[in-house]
């Protein structure tokens, strides 16, 4: 397996496959508000796989793209959590991670550099904001899964609900990577705080 690849593990809205081409090729995702420039290479990934994780989902701050709480991921709160893992380019990681951080993809980047080391400590914090911490949550295949998301933790996090177009899409990716019902959905997101029913 080239050490050019990465897994690249959702557990939000990125779950969604239609959600992350706009990551990848560009766009603007259903109920989304802003559109993205997408990645500088617009190769679909190689593969991808349902796959489950320590840690627990969380909804917190306020999401300029959908209003209401953002998904976060805290790797040592109480689990599991549901997620999607796609097979990319280590470039493709870094200018989505640069994209969810509101950063325009640029070549050689600090972050880029860090997803090539394969983040040996397990965690490499970019900044203090939402998603600038790129997180080791295993390998497949001998090759390094990585995330994205706060650098806090559930006990700090100033909660707050998600909106039920945001639910939807998450729902839709859970539904496409690991074949869950709305009610299976529903009842998931309940165990992570959200009171909203997903529109």
């Amino acid at each position: 397996m080239s050490s050019d690849l990465v897994w690249y593990v959702s557990y939000g809205s990125n779950m969604n496959a239609a959600r992350l081409g706009c990551y990848l090729r560009g766009g603007r995702p259903p109920g989304a508000r802003f559109s993205y420039p997408g990645a500088r290479d617009h190769t679909p990934p190689r593969a991808n796989a349902a796959v489950m994780l320590p840690g627990q989902l969380y909804f917190a701050g306020v999401s300029t793209v959908w209003g209401g709480g953002m998904g976060f991921y805290d790797p040592d709160a109480e689990g599991p959590t549901p997620g999607r893992g796609y097979l990319i380019s280590v470039e493709q990681f870094a200018d989505i991670a640069r994209q969810e951080m509101h950063h325009r993809p640029v070549a050689d980047s600090p972050l880029e550099a860090a997803v090539r080391s394969g983040v040996p400590d397990g965690r490499y914090t970019v900044g203090p904001g939402r998603y600038q911490t790129l997180v080791r949550v295993g390998q497949r295949d001998g090759v390094a899964m990585l995330t994205f998301t706060a650098p806090g933790h559930l006990g700090d996090a100033d909660l707050n609900q998600p909106t039920p177009g945001y639910l939807r899409m998450l729902a839709e990716g859970l539904s496409q990577a690991h074949g869950w019902s709305p009610q299976r959905c529903q009842r998931y997101f309940a165990r992570c705080g959200a009171d909203a029913l997903v529109a």
